[in-house]
């Protein structure tokens, strides 16, 4: 074996950390009885999903709809078994202790520790679908399951059987060194993040300074691209800024590097400073535009994970409430004092408008724009797709009921598309919104199902203006005319519409509306009929531009008279709208009439406010 094989490193790692020991913590885990007590709900909870026979958790299939093939059924998922063998042993109680053995022993058999491999030190997503199955394996499984790992080595290893806590050291640093070899760039997030704790703290825990270095490297990367940047990647995500803060608090409380603990806590006001901008307290929202979110209304868990990074100063729900939670014990969040102030009032409307990607050479920035009003928060983004993930246009409103959004979706045969393509500009409560296709982008997914020859088979094709939430008070006109102001009266707001501009090739354009018990909806609908294919390149044009006016109803003016300084012009290839308000500054919005390449669309849109770039 030759010093420059794989194999004979790691054998190399293994055997220098195979005896150090690692000190157990459990007992300074909870603060308190309420937080013991809200940790042992939430194990409970998660107790009714083990499966004794397989020793991993069972749960019904879901998923984003990506890197699997399972369609349905019953799995066993691998994250989700490793962070339950951490709670069972985080709760300290002997009995539990055997079960955590069986899920770890379990567990990490799943992983790929062969290093010649192409998959090497990952994991299946679940233990139904071996990795030679997936479509295609999520690499990311190296970062979320040897956290996991992590957190069973520094508090728990001695509990263990000794030939398990080789396999565990074993099988955190095949992780460590899968993230080395993939070695993600810095614009990735929460894998960069996560993945620079992994490979710092295992080289630290376990004296690998190869590991070691390699986490400062990656995390000096992360903080030198991050902050000139202005913004995380994935912008103003709920799901994903939680993640980051998640892992900067992890490091926070456990890398020892003086240098990275001191640009761990920049990145940590960094974030938070992110959350608190856009929060509206009104609602308790967590106010758009969002990069990428799971679901458009703000779950519990997340108003409880900011309700204890404030030390209890916001009140959303109950203590009790707030403190179930397998992890809260581990990653002690911190939101930097003098933020905190944002989560609890509003006193007044404000905007707040931020360059979350930088611009470049003819490709314009991508800019954020929120107007959080005390009765409702509007949020857009100078441009973005449409996927599933996507909230570019959104907006958030209390009404007696409860909370309430609506946001603008593309639809292909019922389901997101991803590769339709939204230019807005945004000034308070008022926009100007442009959508047209992109030729070059996926269908559900940006990349993973690129469309063919920008062509698709559909049934229907359509814009949708959804309204999920408490949609009692929603009254929503019987007969919508697009060639007239469309008025929603959602509750205490006024949401006005006026379309200037709709084509679709030479398909007839129709509106309608529509509800069930959880949502309601305004829709355009682009084409509807047989299956078909549509050449999104042979299309003459599809576009669509439309104005967008939300305001107190008691405040609102006249539905017919909002738009009354509306209007639009065509010219050499593009679509131009115009919408001059009295007394405040002019908006304008050019975009391409014809579907292509994103890059290229990008390039010829514009957006204007008062005569200047809107865009910089």
């Amino acid at each position: 074996m030759t010093r420059s094989n794989p194999l004979f490193i790691l054998s190399l790692l293994l055997s220098a950390v195979v005896s150090r020991p690692v000190s157990a913590g459990q007992l300074s885990l909870f603060s308190n009885d309420t937080e013991r007590r809200g940790f042992l709900a939430a194990l409970e909870k998660r107790d009714a999903d083990y499966d004794a026979k397989e020793k991993m958790i069972r749960r019904p299939f879901s998923s984003p709809g990506y890197h699997t093939t399972l369609k349905g059924g019953m799995v066993h998922p691998t994250r989700e078994s490793f962070s339950y063998a951490v709670a069972l042993l985080d709760s300290g109680d002997a009995k539990r202790l055997a079960r955590a053995v069986d899920i770890l022993r379990r567990a990490i058999a799943l992983q790929d520790q062969d290093p010649n491999s192409k998959t090497y030190g990952i994991w299946s997503w679940f233990m139904e679908e071996p990795l030679a199955k997936m479509s295609p394996p999520d690499w990311n499984w190296a970062d979320f399951c040897g956290t996991q790992l992590l957190q069973v080595a520094r508090d728990h290893m001695q509990r263990l059987p000794q030939d398990l806590q080789d396999e565990v050291r074993k099988s955190i640093l095949h992780a460590a060194q899968s993230i080395k070899r993939r070695n993600v760039g810095p614009g990735y997030t929460n894998i960069a993040l996560m993945g620079a704790y992994v490979t710092l703290a295992a080289g630290e825990m376990f004296d690998v300074p190869e590991l070691a270095d390699y986490g400062k490297t990656r995390l000096k990367a992360f903080y030198d691209y991050t902050l000139p940047e202005g913004s995380f990647s994935e912008y103003n995500s709920p799901t994903y800024t939680i993640v980051a803060i998640t892992e900067i608090s992890r490091m926070l409380n456990h890398v020892r590097d003086k240098k990275s603990q001191e640009m761990l806590e920049e990145l940590n006001r960094f974030a938070w400073r992110h959350v608190a901008r856009r929060f509206h307290p009104p609602t308790r929202q967590w106010a758009g535009p969002h990069s990428r979110c799971y679901r458009t209304l703000l779950g519990e868990g997340t108003l409880a994970f900011i309700q204890r990074a404030t030390g209890g100063k916001t009140h959303f729900i109950s203590d009790d409430e707030a403190a179930v939670s397998l992890d809260a014990c581990r990653v002690r969040a911190r939101c930097p004092d003098d933020l905190v102030h944002y989560f609890t009032s509003l006193p007044q409307a404000r905007q707040e408008k931020e360059t979350f990607v930088k611009g470049g050479e003819n490709r314009p920035a991508t800019i954020g724009t929120t107007w959080l009003h005390p009765q409702f928060a509007l949020g857009s983004a100078n441009l973005s797709d449409l996927w599933n993930q996507r909230r570019p246009l959104i907006a958030y409103w209390k009404q007696d009921m409860g909370i309430a959004a609506l946001r603008l979706q593309c639809l292909h045969d019922g389901y997101d598309y991803a590769s339709g393509a939204l230019f807005c500009v945004q000034d308070k409560g008022d926009l100007l919104g442009g959508v047209t296709f992109v030729t070059d982008g996926g269908d559900t997914h940006g990349s993973l199902d690129r469309v063919k020859n920008a062509t698709i088979k559909a049934k229907d094709m359509r814009l949708r203006f959804e309204l999920e939430g408490k949609v009692d008070r929603i009254r929503l006109p019987n007969n919508p005319d697009i060639k007239q102001p469309i008025r929603l009266t959602l509750g205490d707001v006024a949401c006005d519409l006026q379309f200037a501009h709709a084509v679709f090739g030479d398909f007839p354009i129709a509106m309608e509306t529509g509800h069930d018990d959880k949502s309601a909806w305004l829709d355009l609908v682009l084409y509807r009929g047989e299956q078909r294919d549509i050449s999104f390149r042979d299309l003459s044009e599809a576009a669509v531009v439309f104005a967008l006016s939300m305001n107190p109803k008691s405040k609102a003016p006249e539905s017919k008279n909002v738009f009354s300084g509306f209007s639009f012009n065509r010219a050499q290839g593009k679509i131009s709208a115009t919408w001059r308000r009295s007394g405040q500054p002019e908006l304008h919005l050019t975009i391409p009439e014809k579907p292509g390449p994103f890059g290229s669309l990008r390039s010829a849109a514009s957006g204007t406010l008062g005569g200047e770039d809107a865009w910089k």
